[in-house]
């Protein structure tokens, strides 16, 4: 039966972080002191924290915004986001139209980039930064046909189908990514749990701790079995499951989750869960 347990009792056998960012260092409006204070521990000891978040923006903009949100800078390595990596995805429209697709405030996805914003029907590529605020899935029914008649490619900025702001859930580009994929278009992503933003962030680790890739032994840490326990499986790593987020509703008393339940909803993602905290903490 997987066991509740904290950072501090794994420290030893890991020594590179791979630690989601929302639902677990935040929740969007507060940050959860105990998390920071057990990923500056993990760094007292000589390992390395690198921040992996599906946030559909530069990498830069969201170290800046956590940082002032009250995230110490001692807290972690570095910061890496599916909107940086999803950059180079895009590069390769340069010179062309893309349909946009997202809030105006992911606009810096597409700085100094050379690709043109048009209609559908000129478009060579759909990019979706996220969902509007407030939409859902189902609000694009009957587009992802259109879509599909036209074989677009869908490339989808965040792979996580929703994300918790203060206690509410909000859907995600990933949740619309999964209604194009099952109309059968050809949906493209950088996030977790896809290999690119994990080889980013083991880049990382290698500069800013000058532990080699070959020499991490690697913990992702995360809220989501989507996409946390799926990339740590495809990356070998072990997983540290926080319970008390996007799956708490499923598992019982958000302090007290059932062990039992834990298990059952990681059992079939096959990642080497090393065990699971409510909360991240030392």
């Amino acid at each position: 039966m997987i066991e509740r347990i904290g950072l501090g009792a794994l420290s030893s056998q890991f020594n590179t972080l791979f630690c989601d960012v929302w639902g677990v260092v935040h929740n969007g409006e507060r940050v959860h002191k105990q998390a920071v204070d057990a990923l500056q521990r993990f760094r007292q000891t000589g390992g390395a924290v690198i921040l992996v978040t599906n946030a559909p923006r530069p990498s830069a903009e969201i170290t800046a915004e956590i940082l002032d949100m009250g995230v110490p800078q001692d807290a972690f390595d570095a910061l890496v986001s599916s909107g940086e990596v999803t950059r180079d995805l895009i590069a390769d429209y340069a010179g062309q139209t893309i349909y946009r697709l997202g809030p105006e405030s992911d606009g810096g996805i597409f700085d100094g980039i050379d690709v043109k914003f048009g209609a559908l029907e000129d478009a060579k590529a759909i990019v979706c930064s996220d969902l509007e605020y407030g939409k859902t899935p189902e609000d694009y029914a009957e587009e992802v046909h259109d879509w599909k008649r036209r074989d677009l490619p869908f490339i989808c900025a965040n792979p996580d189908k929703f994300v918790e702001i203060g206690d509410e859930l909000v859907y995600c580009g990933g949740a619309l990514a999964d209604v194009y994929d099952e109309v059968g278009g050809n949906v493209i992503m950088a996030g977790k749990p896809y290999p690119p933003i994990y080889e980013k962030a083991a880049q990382l680790a290698a500069e800013t701790r000058g532990i080699a890739p070959n020499d991490q032994r690697v913990l992702a840490i995360g809220d989501s079995t989507r996409t946390d326990a799926t990339g740590a499986k495809t990356i070998g790593a072990g997983f540290l499951f926080i319970s008390g987020s996007i799956h708490a509703h499923e598992l019982g008393p958000v302090d007290a989750p059932d062990a039992a339940l834990i298990e059952k909803l990681l059992t079939p993602v096959g990642a080497n869960s090393v065990g699971y905290s409510p909360k991240l903490a030392w």
